[in-house]
């Protein structure tokens, strides 16, 4: 591969983006091959997605591999981090992509099977990835150092009443956990930061019954407009780069003012 941009400098490390075959997170794997790095793309169940990421990359001359594995299952997470030490080294980033929303509804109409399912993916699936890429980074345990990028949102700021809060309220534990880790981990060479993206033009929102929620809301966006997976692939490729040295505990809102 070429040398990336003197703005956006990479030291082509080995890069796990969870929930990497749609969205935000292919976005996010194609720039962050284009800077060099080595990417590992999660999937849960879409395969053909993911493959399809992995052969764009490689299309360009990059390095990339698929990786199945329920962010939410400590045993397939262990799995798949071992598969990317054996197949790409040591890991020095990781995007804590993965993600989900449900059906539009208020909290006195969400069940508790609705909430340990958010959680469980969006938190704790964050959360086990982030402690397997500590393992593998921080100096404490022998490594190199690294980069952890978590997908906040602005719900965590905004709430989504009548919408998700339940959601909002996973994406508030996302700010929590990446203030608290980038301070317990900042010694050891690793910069913890997030990004929160505001109305963005995925598919995500059609899993939770809206697929025209961006066009619909997008009047409330100062900036009059919905954004773009790329344009949040952007700020988080910055953040993983050498460029944003000496940026950690940072939560950067990608959300056109909203």
């Amino acid at each position: 591969m070429g040398e990336p941009g003197a703005d956006n400098k990479t030291r082509g490390g080995v890069l796990l983006v969870t929930g990497g075959s749609r969205g935000i997170g292919a976005a996010t794997a194609r720039l962050a091959a284009q800077r060099s790095w080595q990417v590992a793309v999660n999937y849960t169940a879409n395969s053909l997605a993911a493959d399809e990421v992995v052969r764009a990359i490689r299309a360009e001359g990059g390095t990339a591999m698929a990786v199945q594995a329920d962010v939410a299952d400590e045993a397939q997470v262990m799995t798949m981090f071992a598969r990317i030490d054996a197949r790409l080294g040591p890991l020095t980033g990781l995007v804590n992509n993965a993600g989900v929303v449900d059906v539009t509804a208020r909290l006195d109409e969400m069940d508790v099977a609705r909430w340990r399912r958010m959680f469980d993916i969006n938190v704790i699936g964050s959360m086990l990835c982030a402690r397997e890429a500590v393992r593998r980074m921080s100096t404490r345990h022998g490594g190199s150092g690294g980069a952890i990028v978590n997908v906040s949102s602005a719900a965590s700021r905004l709430g989504s009443p009548g919408q998700y809060v339940d959601y909002a309220a996973s994406k508030g534990a996302i700010d929590a956990l990446t203030l608290g880790l980038a301070k317990e981990v900042a010694a050891e060479g690793i910069r913890v930061n997030a990004v929160r993206p505001g109305l963005i033009d995925t598919d995500i929102h059609a899993s939770g019954g809206l697929p025209d929620r961006v066009k619909s809301l997008q009047h409330q966006v100062p900036m009059q407009r919905g954004g773009s997976a790329d344009e949040v692939a952007q700020a988080i490729v910055w953040l993983l780069s050498d460029a944003a040295s000496y940026t950690t505990m940072s939560l950067i809102d990608v959300s056109g003012a909203r």
